[in-house]
């Protein structure tokens, strides 16, 4: 992981990929190796949004490279990943960004059918002594033992090399994870799996426990254990299969800094309890299907015309506190999806003719004054009916506004623009111009910028 793309615009900067299809259940890893590539030796710290929700607050590493993974169901035919930090601070950056599709029945979290995005926080192998992954995990997910405290704990393993692991069903872990495991000496007889002060405690909780037999007991030998977290009530009793595995999971849990989660054997229990696997998720709010796409196609349009308007990317009203800097969202009147209620394009640069952005029927202002546009006022205008403010004065615009727009318009600074009915007249200098054809470019998305992806 030796490359990285490093943005230095000061806003929010998205990766837009759109090789996927609404409906899949998708995992989507972000890699990040600073590697002081700018001698500042100072790791940048960001944030990082997942169409245009909140994942996760990226603390960069002198020279390990630290990575954050989320798994949900898409909403739409595409994915938005972006970065943001103050301006003013050191550039964020992406090393490496990985899609990889999931089957619909792993990693299921549903309530008042929702899907909700599951944000990886542990994945561990115990007893491995290096890292799973692709091609073990044809998921490409990464198992590793690096945060595991061994102290109380003894690694045991499955040294039978011709043994087939069935792992069809469930959240499907590879065998090379299930060949491992870890268990504990009596006394204490339990094991403690500590959560630690980094788990971000503002999201529940969601895990998954993975439990394989790593030795083919005898007829007197049994291994029968719980699993408890902090106080909380016990599970039923668990005894792991050979040459399968079995699954514990635990939803909506709160954890606080000094949670644990306790592994205990059961009465009945001849051999001490062990874990071969396990992941920790927090839970995501369910996530919308970003601002509505009346909206999208209508800034696509600005964005194609006025090729200046297109360093700003990904969803243009999400997150809330980082909307692109020239639209104006409404939340609250318009539910689920946001729409853009103004367009405030007022000392952009922009040059030409206005484009039809007429989809964005609910704008209540626009404004494109101190600009250089040229060409006519055009009628799409007047069907915008909740239209109160249009903003147009120093350009280069002429010909005639219709008359229905004479008292919402500012068409100051533009001498050959008159208004039909009041100030087009007959010897006015301003000419009255035909018709014509306003091209409209349709488009259902926002400019896709180029997306890396590293497998």
């Amino acid at each position: 992981m030796d490359t990285m793309r490093v943005f230095t615009f000061p806003s929010k900067n998205c990766y837009h990929i759109d090789s996927v299809k609404q409906g899949q259940r998708v995992l989507v890893r972000a890699s990040f190796l600073y590697g002081n590539y700018d001698n500042k030796s100072s790791p940048p710290i960001f944030s990082l949004y997942i169409d245009g929700a909140y994942w996760e607050t990226v603390r960069t590493s002198m020279w390990e490279v630290v990575y954050h993974e989320v798994v949900y169901v898409l909403k739409k035919d595409s994915i938005s990943v972006c970065l943001w930090t103050y301006p003013g601070t050191n550039d964020p950056f992406i090393s490496a960004l990985e899609v990889r599709g999931l089957a619909l029945y792993r990693y299921v979290y549903r309530n008042d059918d929702e899907d909700y995005p599951l944000f990886l926080w542990k994945r561990f192998a115990f007893g491995s002594n290096q890292t799973v992954r692709y091609p073990s995990d044809p998921y490409d997910r990464i198992w590793t033992d690096r945060d595991v405290n061994y102290e109380s704990l003894i690694p045991v393993s499955n040294n039978n090399a011709t043994l087939t692991y069935y792992v069809g069903y469930g959240d499907g872990p590879p065998p090379a994870v299930l060949k491992h495991a870890v268990t504990c000496a009596a006394p204490p007889n339990y094991m403690a799996i500590s959560i630690g002060e980094s788990f971000p405690f503002n999201r529940p909780a969601y895990y998954i426990a993975y439990f394989s037999e790593v030795t083919q007991l005898k007829p007197n030998q049994n291994r029968s254990f719980r699993i408890q977290i902090d106080n909380g009530r016990y599970s039923q009793p668990i005894l792991p299969p050979y040459g399968a595995y079995k699954e514990q999971f635990g939803y909506n849990i709160t954890f606080s800094e000094k949670s644990k989660i306790y592994i205990s054997p059961t009465g009945d229990s001849t051999l001490p309890p062990l874990i071969n696997a396990l992941e920790i998720f927090s839970v995501g709010k369910a996530l919308i299907n970003g601002t509505d796409d009346k909206d999208v196609e209508g800034l696509a349009s600005l964005q194609k015309a006025f090729p200046v308007l297109q360093q700003w990317t990904g969803d243009p009203c999400l997150p809330d506190l980082h909307t692109w800097e020239w639209v104006y969202c409404d939340y609250y009147n318009y539910k689920p999806r946001p729409r853009v209620i103004e367009l405030h394009l007022g000392g952009y640069g922009l040059s030409g003719v206005i484009p039809d952005f007429s989809s964005m029927d609910v704008l209540y202002g626009v404004d494109l004054s101190h600009n250089s546009l040229k060409g006519p006022v055009p009628d799409f205008f007047t069907r915008l009916r909740k239209l109160r403010t249009l903003d147009v004065s120093y350009n280069q615009l002429n010909g005639s506004v219709p008359a229905s727009l004479a008292y919402i318009i500012d068409e100051r600074g533009n001498p050959d623009l008159c208004i039909e009915g009041i100030s087009c007249r007959a010897s006015c200098s301003c000419r009255k111009m035909n018709k014509k054809t306003v091209t409209v470019f349709f488009g259902s998305i926002i400019p896709i910028i180029i997306t890396y992806i590293w497998f």
